[in-house]
């Protein structure tokens, strides 16, 4: 399931991105949701907003490492809960997909475009979301923990 997953968003990535750089000129920004959603071409050689810029070979080594770790964990840890699978297999479609750019062409293609946040593609949406369900687990974990602790 996890690999599955994140073979889908791996592909969802790259398609979106292909058709971005195919149609679009650098810098283009078509209306889709005015106001609310744009599509913005651009590129990005650093992380989430725009930090560590120039960093890609370091990125793309953190990149590897990441993957290699989940992979590492999903192989040697049987039985994980369905969501935490799910995550795991967000945050490596991801980070492959932003992996693949960076070594392709020496920086990611962005388009998603909010207006009032950096603009980021379906790779870091993946991720982010992963990210998310992780740590939502992790702290019900510990909540959890912390009731039985009192009783």
């Amino acid at each position: 399931m996890t690999f599955l997953l994140a073979s889908l968003v791996f592909i969802a990535d790259r398609i979106t991105k292909m058709a971005v750089a195919s149609n679009m000129s650098y810098g283009q920004s078509i209306k889709i949701l005015p106001g609310i959603l744009h599509f913005t071409f651009v590129l990005n050689n650093g992380t989430a907003f725009s930090l560590f810029k120039g960093a890609n070979a370091a990125l793309a080594f953190f990149s590897v490492v990441v993957i290699a770790l989940i992979i590492f964990y999903l192989l040697t840890h049987k039985g994980l809960a369905a969501a935490n699978l799910s995550a795991l297999g967000l945050i490596l479609g991801g980070a492959l997909g932003n992996l693949y750019d960076r070594i392709r062409f020496g920086h990611v293609i962005d388009f998603l475009d909010l207006r009032v946040w950096p603009v980021f593609n379906v790779a870091d949406s993946a991720i982010t979301i992963g990210l998310l369900v992780l740590g939502w687990g992790i702290l019900k974990q510990n909540f959890q923990l912390c009731r039985k602790e009192l009783k």
